[in-house]
Protein backbone atom coordinates (compact mmCIF):
# COMPACT_ATOMS: atom_id res chain seq x y z
CA UNK A 1 0.00 0.00 0.00
CA UNK A 2 2.96 2.36 0.36
CA UNK A 3 2.93 3.21 -3.34
CA UNK A 4 -0.44 4.98 -3.17
CA UNK A 5 -0.91 8.69 -2.61
CA UNK A 6 -3.34 9.36 0.22
CA UNK A 7 -5.94 11.98 1.08
CA UNK A 8 -7.90 12.78 4.20
CA UNK A 9 -11.61 12.53 3.63
CA UNK A 10 -14.15 14.08 5.99
CA UNK A 11 -17.38 12.09 5.97
CA UNK A 12 -20.87 13.52 6.50
CA UNK A 13 -20.67 12.59 10.20
CA UNK A 14 -17.41 14.62 10.51
CA UNK A 15 -15.35 11.44 10.83
CA UNK A 16 -11.96 11.87 9.14
CA UNK A 17 -10.75 8.86 7.17
CA UNK A 18 -7.33 8.42 5.56
CA UNK A 19 -7.80 7.01 2.06
CA UNK A 20 -5.49 5.71 -0.63
CA UNK A 21 -6.13 7.10 -4.10
CA UNK A 22 -6.65 4.03 -6.28
CA UNK A 23 -7.25 5.82 -9.56
CA UNK A 24 -8.68 8.78 -11.38
CA UNK A 25 -10.86 7.68 -14.28
CA UNK A 26 -13.31 9.02 -16.80
CA UNK A 27 -16.84 7.82 -17.44
CA UNK A 28 -19.52 9.44 -19.60
CA UNK A 29 -17.38 12.56 -20.04
CA UNK A 30 -16.82 13.19 -16.33
CA UNK A 31 -13.84 12.56 -14.08
CA UNK A 32 -14.13 10.32 -11.02
CA UNK A 33 -11.83 9.23 -8.24
CA UNK A 34 -11.75 5.90 -6.40
CA UNK A 35 -10.62 5.99 -2.78
CA UNK A 36 -9.76 3.05 -0.54
CA UNK A 37 -10.23 3.71 3.20
CA UNK A 38 -7.18 2.81 5.32
CA UNK A 39 -7.07 1.68 8.93
CA UNK A 40 -4.80 3.20 11.59
CA UNK A 41 -1.93 0.94 10.50
CA UNK A 42 -2.17 2.19 6.91
CA UNK A 43 -3.61 -1.10 5.70
CA UNK A 44 -6.72 -1.41 3.58
CA UNK A 45 -10.11 -1.64 5.23
CA UNK A 46 -12.14 -4.59 4.05
CA UNK A 47 -14.24 -4.19 0.96
CA UNK A 48 -15.34 -0.58 0.70
CA UNK A 49 -14.17 1.68 -2.09
CA UNK A 50 -15.49 5.24 -2.19
CA UNK A 51 -16.33 6.77 -5.55
CA UNK A 52 -16.59 10.55 -5.96
CA UNK A 53 -16.89 12.96 -8.84
CA UNK A 54 -13.51 14.66 -9.29
CA UNK A 55 -13.57 18.31 -10.31
CA UNK A 56 -10.76 20.82 -10.58
CA UNK A 57 -11.75 24.30 -9.42
CA UNK A 58 -10.76 27.33 -11.52
CA UNK A 59 -7.69 27.83 -9.29
CA UNK A 60 -6.56 24.27 -10.04
CA UNK A 61 -7.47 22.76 -6.68
CA UNK A 62 -9.07 19.31 -6.81
CA UNK A 63 -12.53 19.00 -5.32
CA UNK A 64 -14.57 15.87 -4.60
CA UNK A 65 -18.31 15.89 -5.09
CA UNK A 66 -20.78 13.28 -3.93
CA UNK A 67 -22.49 11.31 -6.69
CA UNK A 68 -26.15 11.85 -5.82
CA UNK A 69 -27.75 10.31 -8.92
CA UNK A 70 -28.14 6.50 -8.97
CA UNK A 71 -27.72 6.33 -12.75
CA UNK A 72 -24.52 8.39 -12.62
CA UNK A 73 -23.22 6.21 -9.79
CA UNK A 74 -23.88 3.06 -11.83
CA UNK A 75 -21.94 4.53 -14.77
CA UNK A 76 -19.00 5.40 -12.49
CA UNK A 77 -19.11 2.05 -10.69
CA UNK A 78 -19.14 0.12 -13.99
CA UNK A 79 -16.15 2.10 -15.27
CA UNK A 80 -14.31 1.45 -11.98
CA UNK A 81 -15.09 -2.28 -12.22
CA UNK A 82 -13.65 -2.32 -15.73
CA UNK A 83 -10.51 -0.58 -14.43
CA UNK A 84 -10.24 -3.17 -11.63
CA UNK A 85 -10.51 -5.98 -14.20
CA UNK A 86 -7.61 -4.52 -16.19
CA UNK A 87 -5.53 -4.26 -13.00
CA UNK A 88 -6.12 -7.90 -12.14
CA UNK A 89 -5.25 -8.87 -15.71
CA UNK A 90 -1.99 -6.90 -15.60
CA UNK A 91 -1.05 -8.43 -12.24
CA UNK A 92 -1.62 -11.95 -13.54
CA UNK A 93 0.63 -11.17 -16.53
CA UNK A 94 3.52 -10.37 -14.19
CA UNK A 95 3.43 -13.72 -12.40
Amino acid sequence: MDEYMTVELTLDNDEVVQCAILTLFEAAGREYIALLPLNEDGGAEDGDVYLYRYVETPDGEPELENIEDDEEYEIAADAFDEWMDTQEFEESDEE
